[in-house]
C-alpha cells in the first residue's frame, strides 16, 4: 500500500444530498432541481440558477437556512472516517465555501477544495468564482504532478474528468444514463462496496 495515494471524492450526491434539490423543495421552485447530472455545462447551470434566485428575490441567507437542516447521507461520515484512517482524502466539489462549511462540520472537517460565491451586501448572489478551469480534472492532474496517485469517485458529468484520469475511478450513486455511457467504470450504490473497491486500488 503506497502512502502516496490521495482519494478525491465528490460531495453532493456522494456524501450529502444535493443542496440545490433540497433548496428547490424548501422554496417550492422546481426549476432549481436541475443539477450537473442533467446539465454538463456548469457555468450555464449556475447562470440559470442565479437568474431564478433573482426572479424570486432569494439570496444566500435562504439557501443557508436550508443547508443548516441537511444531514450527511446515512453511513457517509462512517465511510469517510474509515477511509481517512487508511489514506489521504480530499473532497473536490463544484459547490461553494458558503454552502460547504456547515456540512464539513457534520462530516468531521475533511479537506475540501471548492469554489466561492460572489454575494452583494444585501445577500443577493451576484456571481461565482471557480477555483480553476475544469476544477476536478485540474485538481487530480496537479496532485499527480506533485507525485501522488489519485483514486476518484463521483456521481455526475462534472466528476468524469477526475474519475477517468485517476489510477482508479468509480461511479457512486450515479444515473442510469451515465452508467450506460461509461460501462468501463465500476458503479456502486453502497458505501461498503465503494470502500472495498478503494482499498483494493490503494
Amino acid at each position: 500500500m503506497s502512502n502516496l495515494n490521495v482519494v478525491c471524492l465528490d460531495l453532493e450526491g456522494v456524501l450529502v444530498p444535493e443542496i440545490w434539490i433540497a433548496f428547490a423543495e424548501a422554496s417550492g421552485i422546481p426549476e432549481l432541481k436541475r443539477t450537473t447530472r442533467d446539465e454538463p455545462d456548469y457555468n450555464k447551470l449556475m447562470a440559470f440558477r442565479i437568474n431564478i434566485l433573482k426572479e424570486h428575490g432569494l439570496g444566500l441567507k435562504e439557501i443557508q437556512e436550508t443547508i443548516a437542516k441537511i444531514e450527511p447521507m446515512k453511513g457517509a461520515k462512517e465511510f469517510l472516517d474509515e477511509l481517512r484512517s487508511l489514506t489521504q482524502v480530499i473532497i473536490v466539489s463544484d459547490t461553494f465555501t458558503q454552502f460547504a462549511a456547515p456540512l464539513m462540520k457534520k462530516l468531521g472537517m475533511p479537506t475540501i477544495f471548492c469554489n466561492t460565491l460572489e454575494v452583494a451586501e444585501n445577500g443577493e448572489i451576484t456571481g461565482f468564482r471557480m477555483r480553476c478551469e475544469k476544477s476536478k480534472l485540474t485538481t487530480v492532474k496537479a496532485l499527480q504532478t506533485a507525485g501522488f496517485d489519485t483514486i476518484a469517485a463521483g456521481d455526475s458529468y462534472n466528476d468524469l474528468g477526475m474519475i477517468l484520469n485517476s489510477k482508479a475511478g468509480f461511479l457512486f450513486k450515479s444515473t442510469d444514463k451515465i452508467k450506460a455511457d461509461y460501462p468501463q467504470l465500476e458503479a456502486f450504490e453502497e458505501y461498503d462496496e465503494l470502500l472495498n473497491a478503494i482499498k483494493k486500488a490503494l
